[in-house]
């Protein structure tokens, strides 16, 4: 039987074995540490791989991809840690990872129930990704993430609240977990994080941005930055928030928003630039939520 752990360090792979052989490779050997892989139906049998290159780890393979969030409750559901540190495989830890600094701001208070490290970029002089985030707008749904493209010169080292997690690296209570709910599976890419960050703020719990924690992303290695696959999830995926996290009369303001204003321009954009699967994925993610709806 497995033993408890402190931290069970949960990620996704999908068709991205070198990736997340490198985040494994960066993340340091400790008892208090266990390591889960999820294979999302790789094309390939990458589990038979990783768990063959890595024998001390967990690898569960699934036979169907059950999107960003399936594939983390699989995780949940594998693990045995306290802790539970979601961290996408296109990252990397390295010196100033301190998953300590992370577990101690959960235990400082019983009302905080997820933190979220300082993210940078991998690339060039690994300017900063994620600092915090900014509330969403009301009807238009518009934040952004603090800091981001700016160089770190320590400008953004004091640890605060923000109203969401970033889903590139969020650690959680298990226990928080356990009473606000698994994280929501109906987006299947893009959105859960937002909503799953909603789901434990109604359940009583605080997010922090904790930066004595740094951790590297490569960014959108999957699914490319303008990707038709990308455009769908996102048009879908943020009618489906909407949905599930604001009232009506305001609700229908924002569907009018991001239907008649923000989806009717990304089609007639993508069309202009001859990108025709941009835009009929864009119109299948309209579609496709007012099925579902």
């Amino acid at each position: 039987m497995q033993r408890e752990c402190r931290i069970s360090i949960i990620t996704i792979n999908y068709n991205g074995l070198n990736d997340t052989c490198e985040l494994i490779d960066s993340i340091p050997k400790s008892d208090d540490i266990e390591i889960v892989v999820v294979d999302n139906a790789s094309r390939t049998d990458e589990a038979s791989i990783l768990e063959a290159r890595y024998p001390e780890i967990i690898v569960v393979r699934s036979n169907k991809n059950l999107g960003f969030a399936g594939g983390n409750n699989l995780g949940i559901i594998a693990s045995h840690g306290k802790f539970l540190f979601f961290i996408n495989n296109d990252t990397i830890l390295k010196s100033d990872a301190d998953l300590n600094a992370l577990t101690h701001r959960l235990e400082s208070s019983e009302k905080i129930g997820v933190v979220c490290p300082k993210i940078r970029f991998a690339w060039g002089t690994n300017p900063i990704q994620f600092a915090g985030y900014s509330p969403l707008t009301t009807v238009t749904l518009r934040n952004y993430a603090i800091g981001c493209g700016e160089e770190d010169s320590g400008q953004y080292d004091t640890a605060h609240p923000t109203p969401y997690a970033h889903g590139a690296a969020m650690m959680v209570k298990r226990e928080a977990v356990e009473k606000a709910g698994m994280m929501p599976e109906c987006f299947f890419l893009y959105y859960e994080e937002l909503d799953w960050s909603m789901m434990f703020t109604r359940a009583g719990y605080t997010i922090w941005y904790e930066p004595l924690c740094t951790i590297y992303h490569k960014e959108s290695q999957s699914t490319g930055q303008n990707s038709p696959l990308k455009n769908y999830y996102l048009m879908r995926n943020r009618l489906l928030f909407a949905k599930r996290n604001i009232n009506a009369p305001q609700r229908y303001f924002t569907y009018l928003y991001l239907i008649g204003l923000v989806g009717m321009r990304d089609i007639i954009k993508h069309t202009l630039l001859c990108h025709t699967d941009s835009a009929r994925s864009t119109m299948r993610g309209i579609i496709d939520f007012l099925k579902m709806s």
